[in-house]
C-alpha cells in the first residue's frame, strides 16, 4: 500500500491526509505515480482531458504508460494537482545479468558439422498445401499441422425481458452480460434506486447500469472507466435514455462499450466497441 503524507491547501492552510493511487501494469506490477515532494501542489482551476495525464515507468519492467494525475480535494472546494517526477528523471531499471557463458571441457571432441539442409536458419519444410509443418521422428511425415484460426463459438439468440422498472433494466442487463459471456455476474441486493446508476461485478467486468430517464453524461463514463482501470476489468456501461455527445465521444477514446436498453429488453450497441464486445463474446 502506498504511503499516505500530509497534503497543505493552498487556499485555506488545512493539511489533507493523501496516498498515491495504485495502477497495475502490463506486467503485473503495482505502479505508483512518484510524487515530487519538493514541488509546490497547483491549485486546479480548470479541467484539460490531455493535462488530467501523466507519464509513469513501471521500475519492475521498465514499462512507459499514461496514468491519470494525482489530485487531491479539500473541503474548502479547493482541488490541487500534485506534480510528478518525469520518468527520464529517475533512475534507469537494472537490466538483469546476462547469462554467463558455458566454458567447454577441452577433452570433449568439437561437434560434427551441421549439414546445409539441417542449418538453424534453414526454414522448415512445408507439408502439403503450403502449411508448415514439423518433421515427425525419422523422417516419416509431418508430425504435427497447425490448426485453422477459428471464430468465436456461436451463441443462441438472446431472450429479451421487458423492462418496467429499475429493477427489471438491472435484470435485463445481468442476463445480457451473461449472454456475452462473462461468468458470475453479481447484481446489487437492495433495491435500485430509479434515480441513481447501479453497478454490476463479475470476474475481469465492471458494468455500469443507468435506469434514469436522462442520457448518460461524460462524468459516469469516465467514473466506469476509472473502476474498471482500478480494477484491470472490462469497462461497460447500459444506459436507458442514451449518451450525450462528449460522453460517447470519450467512450470511443477510452474504449467503453456502450448499450442502449429500450423497454422491450433488447440491449443495442452503439459505438464501434460495443460492436465489437457482441461479435467476441466476454
Amino acid at each position: 500500500m502506498a504511503e499516505t503524507f500530509a497534503v497543505r491547501c493552498p487556499a485555506c492552510g488545512r493539511e489533507n491526509a493523501y496516498a498515491p493511487p495504485v495502477f497495475p501494469c502490463a506486467c503485473g506490477s503495482p505502479v505508483t505515480p512518484p510524487l515530487d515532494r519538493v514541488a509546490s501542489p497547483v491549485p486546479l482551476t480548470h479541467r484539460n482531458w490531455s493535462e488530467t495525464w501523466v507519464a509513469v515507468r513501471c521500475t519492475a519492467c521498465g514499462r512507459r504508460d499514461e496514468w491519470p494525475q494525482p489530485e487531491v480535494g479539500c473541503s474548502c472546494g479547493t482541488v490541487v494537482r500534485l506534480p510528478v517526477t518525469p520518468p527520464e528523471e529517475m533512475d534507469t531499471p537494472v537490466a538483469p545479468p546476462a547469462a554467463r557463458p558455458v566454458r567447454e571441457d577441452p577433452a570433449t571432441p568439437p561437434a560434427p558439422p551441421v549439414p546445409p539442409d539441417r542449418a538453424p536458419d534453414a526454414a522448415p519444410p512445408r507439408g502439403e498445401g503450403g502449411r508448415d509443418s514439423v518433421p515427425a521422428p525419422g523422417g516419416h511425415g509431418p508430425a504435427h499441422i497447425p490448426l485453422p484460426v477459428t471464430g468465436p463459438v456461436p451463441r443462441p439468440a438472446f431472450r429479451p425481458v421487458t423492462i418496467r422498472t429499475a429493477r427489471d433494466a438491472v435484470a435485463t442487463a445481468a442476463l445480457y452480460l451473461r449472454w456475452l459471456g462473462f461468468q458470475d455476474v453479481r447484481q446489487p441486493d437492495a433495491r435500485p434506486v430509479p434515480s441513481a446508476a447501479v453497478d454490476l461485478r463479475a470476474p475481469g467486468l465492471v458494468a455500469q447500469v443507468d435506469p434514469t430517464t436522462a442520457p448518460a453524461g461524460l462524468r459516469a463514463v469516465e467514473c466506469v472507466w476509472l473502476n474498471g482501470l482500478t480494477a484491470s476489468a472490462t469497462s461497460v456501461y447500459f444506459s436507458l435514455a442514451g449518451y450525450t455527445e462528449d460522453a460517447r465521444a470519450r467512450a470511443d477514446d477510452l474504449g467503453i462499450p456502450l448499450f442502449v436498453m429500450d423497454l422491450t429488453g433488447m440491449p443495442q450497441p452503439v459505438n464501434d466497441p460495443a460492436d465489437e464486445l457482441v461479435g467476441t463474446g466476454a
